[in-house]
């Protein structure tokens, strides 16, 4: 996302490079976040940093009969979610987070997956989240275990690190950032004032034939479709939910020997209003 006035901080240029670059966990990612977000059974819902819109497709094909929008600051990701997209329930618009240009209360539920790391506030986006979304619904989002799941991605930074001091500097800011540590996600949500706050962690792997393929994917340099097997050879995802504990999940860790990527999910409810007395 190309940042404008108090906008994202992530770079972005081209769609079809996202989706060979992050588009192929994200969509695997999708259906586990949804399962997890129990959003109730009416209402629009809200793709908040969409990207090229794995989940908000998702979201769409899952509830055929409710309203989906996806939104994102960048117009690259937009223009190729809406040359993909085929549900008629379903639309994107080019919105920056932190402005968003809808009603309050218009939406019955929200999902931010991957972008929370890459806004300059994120305590400004989940305000104007919970601005939007009806009282007492739930905000869903997930981040990158950075430090504990992302093994290809740790392994990338630390082999660019010791050629290039600046990829030092964005490797030690990736890994170091509040939504890098373990409870990041849910502080930052009970910050922003969201209550019955969840918290879990959702493993999702993938396969690839050979090691080119993930390089290329790495360095944005994507082969238009060469780059994803037909038939991923990794293990089925696998999802831990929660113990009903705050911050506990369960005791068995479900991660298949190609697990590239761990997602942490947050969820919480906006707010109920309470009675002024």
């Amino acid at each position: 996302m190309n940042a404008g006035a108090g906008g994202s901080a992530y770079h972005a240029t081209d769609g079809t490079a996202y989706e060979v670059f992050l588009g192929r966990w994200t969509r695997r990612l999708a259906d586990p976040l949804l399962d997890f977000a129990r959003f109730p059974a009416a209402g629009r819902l809200l793709d908040v940093g969409c990207g090229t819109g794995s989940l908000a497709c998702a979201m769409a094909a899952r509830w055929p009969a409710r309203n989906v929008v996806g939104i994102d600051i960048a117009a690259p990701y937009i223009a190729f979610a809406r040359s993909q997209a085929r549900f008629a329930n379903l639309q994107f618009d080019l919105v920056d987070a932190i402005r968003l240009p809808y009603a309050d209360a218009s939406f019955g539920g929200a999902a931010a997956q991957l972008v929370l790391n890459f806004v300059p506030d994120p305590i400004e986006v989940l305000h104007e989240i919970q601005r939007v979304t009806v009282p007492g619904s739930p905000v869903v989002a997930a981040v990158w275990d950075f430090r504990g799941g992302l093994v290809y991605q740790r392994i990338f930074w630390d082999t660019a690190a010791g050629f290039d001091p600046g990829a030092a500097v964005a490797r030690d800011k990736l890994f170091s950032g509040t939504l890098a540590l373990p409870d990041g996600l849910p502080r930052l949500f009970e910050s922003a004032g969201l209550d019955r706050v969840e918290h879990t962690s959702i493993t999702i792997s993938h396969g690839l034939r050979k090691f080119r393929r993930l390089l290329e994917a790495a360095v944005r340099r994507p082969r238009a479709g060469r780059d994803l097997p037909s038939e991923p050879r990794a293990g089925p995802a696998c999802a831990n939910r929660g113990s009903g504990r705050l911050g506990l999940p369960l005791g068995r860790a479900g991660r298949p020997a190609f697990a590239c990527g761990n997602g942490v999910g947050g969820a919480g409810r906006s707010p109920q209003p309470r009675a002024i007395e």
